[in-house]
């Protein structure tokens, strides 16, 4: 068993003493205030600002900003941080990331504070949603695309800790979406937009309807959403591997097919590719003077993957979501509501690539296949012998041009049903508020896989014609020259590859919330709830992948569940209230009890103290304990492959001291790494500890008189927030170009261990499983500003700016070693700002109004790896470093409306990246030369035009 102990519940009863008299009028003046349930605690208040920083995005903050998606609008927001969306097109290419969820292809996420998506706990109306999956492992994170906009009234983002307020996963802050009730009548949005360049098109229909009736209301609402692909070759910053670098840093696995072997019959090591369909080999040519129908392979003669990319996903989302509320009784309320979402979306990859030989190690049947000198495709007429002691084969790197790209195309059904009771009564004369939830979710997804290739159909077709003729449907295979793949090869060794995975959550709770005394300075409120969650996965991958035979990344079914008990109790204390220095002073405190199936238990509290010095200003602080408990991918995920982009030091290394290491680690020096790519083999940990946090939070809201009801200003607020979160035992597998760098500088054993090489310095197993690595430490500020105009005959300017700046970012590994992610660098496809800002500019009046919205991000520095000796290597602020300009985007948006028309019209016309600003070069990003989880796509111009009609 596991328990913190806060002591925060000490010595109040020295603050219930007061006249009975002065209760009366007390409790008569609160029931005349309108109390409401804002997200960080579960006490309804009568305050806009409570204890905890809250960002509230309101519908119309919704329609200004001209996003279509839930996703995209959260990472918007300055405390976001990088996150999955549809322009990131890995899937299984790249395989299963070490956190064991799979790459939710297709899926949209969100991060706060950098702390990454499995920190942020996702609700809908105040409950837990289910999971995601994406047929490619068991998600452990939320997928904002399984919630269409149409039916959000408001998003509550609250930025702080809240694990004894919600439990697990609330680390870096919780997001609440609140859903829409009630309409009045009937609602029709068509929305339709493209990039400039044409391409990219969005199409979107919304059709709600909803009414009261007595004591019944109802909304229902139907959307589709239709997202065209962008093909990376129509943009010239993702047209090539690495910007700027030609097809030098591309592939070795060409479409003619590189041939890396040395003959038996003079002993001579080359490596060629054929210039013909029918290539003939002179085995007295040893050098590139060649008359015979072959030439030797350079970095020119690479190949240029990225043209078969996508810059943007193709997603179709299809929903119906439905919810009623009865008033059983004056006090009793019964509610129920349902959603069905359908999610389609693909994601495309050059043509796999056949890497045969350990020179290149992917899996058994490659590197251990032989060509026979009997196939009758053969040129050489000798066996080529990729396994054994004595391989003469060291690698065949073809890619298929003529099998079509790689296509893994996922359909993701997502269910959910979810009813309760709520209601007030009233005892010694004091009203509580009390609900009662159930809740089912699922999320089931289906990944279908063109173009990808049987291994052990290969290794049988390649081989001596007599394997080949004893099995059924075998026919000999040609791997020399392009397009050599005859229809009746491919229909031998080409399958559709079927993956399945689903999440299941069952919750039950019940709350009651009130207040117990009267105090000197005010009401005693409590919030005190049980919850039950019971959370099921699995991942079924192909047959064939569990039979070893997939030529592409392998993966294991993985299947687990587990559930949890909580309860919690929160109080709300006022301290002092109408004095000089305080006009009202406030301590918040709460904890939290969870038992866990997995684990054991863990008790989180947290203090918060709210002192409203006066009309003007407004002090809020809190301390808060945090945990995360392991997901079932985390958990009881299998053991998966994941192809990895990183750079081997030991090829080819200059470095004295580096060279001796390499040699001491058995790497012949003459190894230089064929393929960016590296297989790794990542899986979860059953023995995995819950991540322990602690988050501060300090900051003032500022009102003041001066700009408050005057000639120039309605109203103008000024807030500062200061945060800091500490995390203890983050569960994360040691990021693996630094374990790789670690182990060749220093030879440790704690790094090495898990990493092998064959006898041509080839790594060929690389374990990299989850563990409870160290800690994150992170700490940062925000700033706003809020200003609004009196209103005019002309409309009314509202101006809001909201600014995050971050302190640090700093991630140590179990021992002590420093990671590389931090502020203001570029790593793993993502990077850290120390500046985020948003200003907005909004006027409006009955009939029209117009949005002016600026979104700024400051400079990243990145290694230039591989391309450091390219001119695009800007090589500031240093040699190799490469810097990631500060970048503006504007978004402008106009609208008309009347009601004249039916109950209402609208039209809306709006131009995102209005100045069409390109994403700074990113030369350590895998694809498409730019961060997706930062910045717009290149030709991100966009334009949209969306009309809403009432009836």
């Amino acid at each position: 068993m596991r328990y913190h102990y806060s002591g925060i519940f000490l010595a109040l009863s020295a603050l219930s003493t007061l006249p009975a008299s002065l209760q009366a009028q007390q409790r008569e003046q609160a029931t005349d205030v309108e109390r409401i349930q804002v997200t960080g605690s579960r006490i309804r208040q009568s305050e806009l600002e409570g204890h905890n920083p809250v960002q509230i995005l309101d519908r119309d903050y919704i329609d200004r900003s001209g996003m279509s998606s839930i996703g995209d609008l959260l990472q918007s927001i300055t405390a976001s941080g990088s996150a999955l969306n549809t322009r990131f097109n890995s899937s299984g290419n790249f395989g299963f990331p070490p956190d064991g969820g799979g790459v939710g292809a297709g899926a949209s996420t969100v991060d706060l504070r950098h702390l990454g998506t499995q920190r942020v706990l996702v609700l809908v109306d105040g409950l837990r949603w289910v999971n995601e999956s994406s047929a490619s492992g068991v998600g452990g994170v939320v997928d904002l695309n399984t919630i269409p906009m149409a039916i959000v009234d408001r998003i509550e983002v609250l930025e702080d800790g809240a694990s004894s307020i919600y439990g697990s996963d609330a680390i870096a802050g919780v997001v609440n979406i609140i859903t829409r009730q009630s309409q009045n009548g009937a609602a029709l949005n068509a929305r339709f937009g493209q990039f400039t360049k044409g391409d990219g098109d969005q199409g979107q229909l919304e059709l709600s309807f909803g009414g009261e009736v007595e004591r019944h209301s109802f909304f229902i609402a139907a959307s589709f959403f239709d997202q065209k692909a962008v093909a990376s070759n129509t943009r010239a910053q993702s047209s090539l591997p690495y910007p700027g670098t030609g097809n030098a840093l591309g592939s070795a696995a060409i479409p003619a097919g590189l041939i890396d072997f040395i003959d038996p019959n003079t002993n001579q090591r080359q490596a060629l590719f054929p210039t013909s369909s029918s290539p003939a080999y002179d085995p007295a040519l040893t050098g590139c003077e060649r008359s015979d129908n072959f030439s030797c392979f350079s970095d020119d003669d690479r190949f240029n993957y990225a043209e078969y990319n996508l810059l943007q996903t193709p997603n179709k989302r299809s929903s119906l979501f439905a919810q009623q509320r009865y008033q059983l009784t004056a006090q009793t309320q019964w509610y129920l509501r349902g959603l069905y979402n359908q999610r389609k979306s693909t994601n495309q990859a050059a043509a796999e690539p056949l890497f045969i030989g350990t020179a290149n190690p992917t899996n058994f049947w490659a590197d251990n296949l032989t060509i026979a000198a009997d196939n009758p495709y053969n040129p050489f007429g000798f066996d080529l012998v990729a396994g054994g002691e004595d391989p003469n084969l060291l690698m065949l790197a073809y890619r298929p041009l003529e099998g079509g790209p790689r296509r893994f195309e996922q359909t993701v059904d997502t269910f959910y049903l979810s009813t309760g009771f709520s209601g007030d009564f009233i005892h010694s004369d004091r009203w509580f508020n009390w609900d009662i939830n159930a809740a089912y979710s699922t999320n089931r997804a289906e990944q279908l896989n063109f173009g990808s290739y049987n291994a052990r159909r290969l290794a049988t077709g390649l081989g001596p014609i007599a394997n080949c003729q004893a099995e059924a449907g075998c026919v000999p295979l040609n791997l020399f020259g392009a397009n050599a793949l005859t229809p009746d090869m491919l229909t031998y060794i080409q399958p559709v590859v079927r993956d399945n995975s689903e999440n299941t959550l069952n919750l039950f709770s019940a709350n009651l919330s009130g207040e117990l005394v009267s105090l000197p300075a005010g009401e005693l409120a409590f919030a005190t709830g049980w919850e039950y969650r019971k959370y099921r996965g699995n991942y079924r991958p192909d047959g064939l992948t569990v039979a070893g035979e997939y030529n592409g990344v392998v993966s294991s079914p993985t299947s687990g569940s587990y559930h949890v008990n909580e309860v919690y109790a929160e109080l709300s204390i006022p301290v002092l209230r109408d004095l000089a220095f305080a006009d009202q002073l406030d301590l918040s405190l709460a904890s939290r009890f969870s038992d866990y199936s997995t684990f054991g238990s863990e008790l989180t509290s947290k203090a918060g103290l709210r002192w409203q010095l006066s009309s003007q200003l407004l002090l809020r602080g809190s301390w808060a304990e945090g945990f995360r408990a392991p997901n079932i991918g985390e958990l009881f995920g299998s053991a998966s492959g994941f192809d990895a982009v990183l750079t081997d030091p030991c090829s080819a290394p200059t470095d004295a001291g580096i060279q001796a290491n390499c040699a001491a680690l058995g790497v012949p020096a003459s190894y230089e790494q064929p393929n960016p790519q590296i297989g790794i083999i990542t899986g979860g940990n059953r023995e995995l500890e819950p991540e322990t946090s602690t988050s501060n939070n300090f900051g003032l809201v500022y009102s003041p008189e001066f700009a408050s009801q005057t000639s120039w200003s309605e109203r103008l607020d000024f807030s500062v927030s200061w945060y800091r979160h500490k995390l203890k035992g983050a569960i994360q597998a040691l990021d693996a170009q630094t374990q790789l760098n670690l182990c060749v500088q220093t030879l440790r054993d704690d790094f090495c261990g898990g990493i092998q090489r064959n006898a041509l310095g080839a790594i060929d197993n690389f374990s990299n499983a989850l563990t409870n690595i160290g800690k994150i430490d992170t700490s940062g500020v925000d700033f706003d500003i809020s200003w609004l105009q009196p209103a005019t005959d002309y409309g009314q300017l509202r101006v809001d700016w909201r600014t995050t700046m971050m302190n640090y970012h700093r991630v140590f590994d179990a021992n002590n070693e420093r990671q590389p992610r931090t502020v203001a660098v570029e790593v793993n496809n993502s990077g850290i700002p120390r500046f985020s800002s948003n200003l907005n500019f909004n006027w409006g009046n009955d009939i029209l109004n117009a949005s002016w919205t600026m979104r700024y991000l400051s400079e990243l520095t990145e290694s230039c790896g591989r391309a450091a000796s390219f001119a695009v290597c800007q090589n500031r602020p240093e040699t190799g470093k490469n810097r990631l300009g500060s970048v503006v985007y504007h978004d402008v948006q106009f609208s008309w409306q009347t009601d004249e028309l039916l109950s209402g019209l609208q039209v809306v016309i709006g131009l995102n990246n209005l100045f069409g600003k390109e994403p700074p070069i990113c030369l350590s990003c895998t694809l498409n030369g730019y961060d997706p989880s930062n910045y717009e796509m290149p030709g991100s111009r966009f334009w949209y035009l969306q009309t809403r009609l009432q009836f």
